[in-house]
C-alpha cells in the first residue's frame, strides 16, 4: 500500500474516532445523567473519561500530525482558505473539549461522593452538568464542519499568500 494512501486511511481513522468517541460518550452521560443515580453516573463518568483519555486525546495528537504531512503530500499550503478554517475549527473544538474533560472529570468525583454517602447526585452536579451540555454543542458543531470542510474542500480564499 503505498504511504499516501496509508496516510489518508489514518487520518479518516482518527477524524472517525474523535466523532464517534464524541457522539458515545455524549449519548452514555446523558443517559446515565437522567436516570439520577449517583452509582451509575460515576461508573458511565469514570469510562468516558478513561475513553477520553485513550481514544479521543491520542486522536486530538494524531489529527494535526497527518494532516499536515497530507497536505505537504499533496501539494496544499496550511493556509488554503479551507484547511486554515478547518485548523481555526479544531482549535476551537479544543477550547471547548478541555473544560469538557475536566467538568466529566468533577462530575465522575461527586457522584463518587454521593454514592460513598448513599445520597443523590448534589445540585452542582446537574449545574455542572448543563455546563457540559452547553460546552458540548459548539464543539460537536465544530468537529461536522471540519468534516464537511475536509469533504467538500470548498474554494475560500487563502489565510496569506
Amino acid at each position: 500500500m503505498e504511504w499516501l494512501a496509508v496516510l489518508r486511511w489514518l487520518h479518516v481513522v482518527g477524524a472517525t474516532v474523535l466523532l464517534g468517541t464524541g457522539a458515545g460518550i455524549a449519548f452514555f452521560m446523558v443517559m446515565a445523567q437522567r436516570t439520577g443515580r449517583a452509582e451509575l453516573v460515576a461508573h458511565v463518568a469514570e469510562t468516558v473519561v478513561v475513553a477520553d483519555i485513550v481514544f479521543t486525546a491520542t486522536a486530538v495528537v494524531a489529527q494535526p500530525i497527518t494532516g499536515a504531512l497530507l497536505a505537504r503530500a499533496s501539494g496544499w499550503s496550511l493556509t488554503e482558505g479551507w484547511i486554515a478554517l478547518s485548523l481555526a475549527l479544531y482549535v476551537v473544538t479544543g477550547l471547548f473539549w478541555l473544560p469538557v474533560v475536566a467538568i466529566q472529570i468533577r462530575l465522575r468525583n461527586l457522584a463518587r461522593a454521593a454514592q460513598g454517602r448513599g445520597e443523590s447526585l448534589p445540585e452542582e452536579s446537574h449545574r455542572l452538568f448543563r455546563v457540559w451540555v452547553a460546552l458540548g454543542f459548539p464543539a460537536f458543531a465544530a468537529v461536522l464542519g471540519i468534516f464537511w470542510l475536509m469533504l467538500a474542500r470548498p474554494s475560500l480564499p487563502m489565510l496569506w499568500r
